[in-house]
């Protein structure tokens, strides 16, 4: 009796502690909401013409169907709300969600907290993809079929195919694998650079396309961007409980029934996907695959069953953020976005660094 009594309370327990930690998430969840509704409210607001939040909230009501509000926007007003900013908006939501999940995975699947999204070549890739296009004077970088991000999605595609190729070679180990990622991009930007001295009229459009950018015209490029990030996130949370095994080693792994290997294949192909998919639309944005996973690991924890889902949201917020100081700071003139996460990322990659030595996750 007395056994079985004991049994029944470790089960209670046991199952409130579930619940707790389930509470738990969830209010993680709610802080990560609710800071992309404060960052979707202040990039719909701020700018050179100030609209109040409660007007556009009213706007945005009425758009949806089935609902009949007036804002008292003017149409030109009206206009600026819901075919400039908002496609914006959820570009960079998409764009910063993607950057920060895949740096997340990169950094669990390899077990380094300073794998990026770019770990493989995919930006060199990307870059030098995005240069043809742009020396070949065939299109301007905007639309879901304009020629230049397909290029730059193809570009980042190839690289990460290819490094995954050489560092097959080289036995399959996660060393090798960077390795051939190191050593592909150096080839592509070196490739890129030539194609860039090649056609010095086209210097002041590649470069403004590698520093970055959330620019939208219309909801071509969120439209574009959608089905990429929905279908690689899947596959991203699909896997983040194996995600954890792989942080004690790959044998102990596999002693657990997860083949490391499979898994760590899976989600980096996805992982490289998500950031393929934003780079073409975007250009190239360093750093949000460091500062938002590590942020939420400080703030969160480190398991992936939390830092994931959370490094979708905050990665969101962040880059629209980071896309309303680009455009703000300068006013009229538009800052690159790719330097205000530089000016970001660059003390919190040394800071990263500095205690990369100890257990931070």
């Amino acid at each position: 009796m007395t056994d079985a009594r004991a049994t029944g309370s470790s089960s209670w327990a046991s199952a409130d502690a579930a619940l707790q930690a389930a509470d738990l998430r969830l209010r993680q969840l709610g802080i990560g909401a609710a800071a992309v509704v404060v960052a979707v409210i202040a990039g719909l607001t701020i700018g050179p013409v100030g609209i109040s939040a409660h007007r556009v909230a009213l706007e945005l009501a009425d758009a949806l169907p089935g609902l009949a509000f007036d804002s008292g926007l003017s149409d030109a007003h009206a206009a600026i709300v819901r075919e400039i900013r908002l496609p914006r908006v959820v570009l960079g939501l998409l764009v910063g969600a993607a950057l920060s999940m895949s740096g997340a995975t990169y950094q669990a699947a390899f077990r380094n907290p300073l794998a990026d999204p770019y770990l493989l070549g995919i930006a060199a890739g990307a870059g030098l993809g995005a240069t043809i296009a742009i020396t070949a004077n065939v299109g301007d970088g905007a639309g879901a079929l304009d020629p230049v991000p397909l290029a730059a999605f193809a570009g980042g595609l190839v690289a990460v195919t290819v490094s995954y190729a050489a560092g097959h070679l080289g036995g399959r180990s996660t060393a090798s694998l960077i390795l051939a990622g190191i050593a592909v991009a150096s080839f592509l930007t070196a490739c890129q650079t030539y194609v860039l001295q090649a056609n010095s009229d086209a210097f002041r459009r590649i470069i403004a396309w590698i520093l970055g950018r959330i620019a939208t015209s219309g909801w071509s490029e969120p439209a574009l961007m959608l089905p990429y990030f929905v279908l690689t996130a899947a596959v991203v949370m699909r896997y983040r409980r194996a995600l954890d095994v792989l942080a004690v080693g790959d044998e102990e792994a596999a002693a657990l029934g997860v083949n490391p290997r499979r898994v760590r294949l899976v989600v980096v192909l996805a992982a490289s996907l998500a950031a393929a998919a934003a780079v073409s639309v975007s250009g190239l944005i360093g750093f949000v695959g460091i500062i938002v996973p590590h942020t939420v690991r400080l703030a969160f924890g480190a398991s992936n069953r939390v830092v994931l889902p959370l490094s979708v949201l905050f990665g969101g917020a962040f880059m629209v953020f980071a896309d309303l100081a680009a455009r703000t700071v300068l006013s009229p003139a538009e800052l690159p976005i790719g330097v205000v996460t530089a000016f970001l990322g660059a003390p919190f990659f040394v800071l990263v660094l500095r205690t990369s030595r100890r257990e931070v996750w």
